[in-house]
C-alpha cells in the first residue's frame, strides 16, 4: 500500500465513477482500476461495489475513505511544510558529546553560539563513543564530540580539537586528599578503579601507561563503566581513579580532586569532534567556524 493507491480509492470514493476520477487524477480509468484492486488485495477487503453503471462504497470501504482522506490531508500538510522548508520554525540541531565534553567544552561552545541563533533549540545526548558514532551515521545527530577512535568510518569526518587533562580523584578523607599535585609514585600501592576498556578505552589505556611508565603495576580493585559509578566507588573509599579534570566539580563533598603530573609521552585524553562528509548545514559550519576562532578560550580549562 502507497500514497498513491489512498489517492487513487479517495478520488474514485469521492467521484464514485472511475472516468471522472481517472480525469482528476490524470490517469488513465484502467491504470486507476489496477492501483485500487492492488489496495484491496494489499488490505484483503473490497472496498468498491462495481457494476456497469454503479460505483459505490462498501461497507468497509466507507470506513476506510474517512481515515485515507485524514492520511493524504497529513501526508500533504507535511510534504508542503518540508518543501517550503522551515525557515519560520525554530531549527534543532542535535548534539551528541562524551561526558566530559558534555560538561565542558559544549555549554562553552554554545555560549558563543546562541548569539548567533538565538532561536534555535539544541538537544544535547550524552553517551559513549562507541555508541555516539552509530548515531551520527543514522543521522539522529549533527555532531559529536567523542575520543575518536583507532578507526571510523569513512563517511565521517573527524577534526582533532585537544586532549584533555586529568586528575586523581580521592576520597575526602584520604591521606593524599590535601596535596595540590601527584605523580604516580605517590600512589603507586593504591587500588585503582579504571574504566572498562571496552567502553572507554582511553580512558582505560592512560591509567595502565601513566604505572607502566612509572615502573609500576596498579593493583585494580574494580573496573567500572559509568563516571558516576566511578566516583562513587572513589567516595566509599574502594579505591583511587584518574579521571578527566571536568570531573572536579562532581561529588565535591565526598571526593578530592588532585592534579596530576602526566610523562611526556601522555599528553590526556584526545577529544575531537566528528560530523557526516558532505553536510553543508550552517548550524555545523557554525559551530566549526567558532570552536578554530576560538580554540585557546575554548580549550584552556581542559
Amino acid at each position: 500500500m502507497d500514497i498513491n493507491q489512498l489517492r487513487c480509492f479517495v478520488a474514485v470514493g469521492k467521484e464514485l465513477h472511475f472516468g471522472r476520477a481517472a480525469q482528476k487524477m490524470e490517469m488513465m480509468p484502467a491504470s486507476l482500476s489496477r492501483f485500487i484492486r492492488l489496495l484491496e488485495e494489499d488490505l484483503g477487503v473490497r472496498l468498491l461495489n462495481r457494476s456497469t453503471r454503479n460505483v459505490s462504497l462498501t461497507a468497509e470501504g466507507a470506513l476506510f475513505f474517512d481515515d485515507a482522506s485524514k492520511l493524504i490531508d497529513q501526508f500533504d500538510a507535511l510534504a508542503k511544510r518540508f518543501k517550503v522548508g522551515l525557515k519560520d520554525e525554530r531549527r534543532t540541531l542535535r548534539i551528541g558529546a562524551i561526558d566530559s565534553a558534555a560538561r565542558g567544552l559544549v555549554p562553552a561552545l554554545l555560549n558563543l553560539f546562541f548569539p548567533l541563533h538565538p532561536h534555535s533549540d539544541i538537544h544535547i545526548i550524552e553517551d559513549k563513543t562507541i555508541n555516539l558514532i552509530p548515531k551520527l551515521k543514522s543521522g539522529w545527530l549533527d555532531m559529536i564530540f567523542i575520543r575518536e577512535p583507532q578507526s571510523i568510518d569513512a563517511s565521517l569526518a573527524v577534526r582533532f580539537i585537544t586532549r584533555e587533562s586529568c586528575v586523581l580523584a580521592v576520597p575526602i578523607q584520604h591521606v593524599l586528599a590535601d596535596r595540590e599535585r601527584v605523580a604516580v609514585a605517590d600512589f603507586q600501592h593504591e587500588a585503582m578503579i579504571i574504566p572498562d576498556r571496552r567502553t572507554r578505552p582511553h580512558s582505560h589505556d592512560l591509567t595502565m601507561s601513566l604505572f607502566k611508565l612509572a615502573g609500576f603495576t596498579p593493583h585494580i580493585a574494580q573496573f567500572a563503566e559509568e563516571k558516576q559509578t566511578i566516583l562513587s566507588l572513589v567516595a566509599a573509599g574502594l579505591g583511587l581513579a584518574v579521571v578527566p579534570a571536568s570531573y572536579r566539580t562532581m561529588n565535591s563533598d565526598s571526593v578530592s580532586y588532585i592534579a596530576l603530573d602526566l610523562p611526556e609521552q601522555i599528553k590526556g585524553l584526545p577529544l575531537s569532534i566528528a560530523w557526516q562528509k558532505g553536510n553543508e548545514d550552517s548550524f555545523l559550519l557554525d559551530m566549526l567556524r567558532l570552536l578554530r576562532e576560538h580554540h585557546g578560550e575554548l580549550t584552556e580549562k581542559l
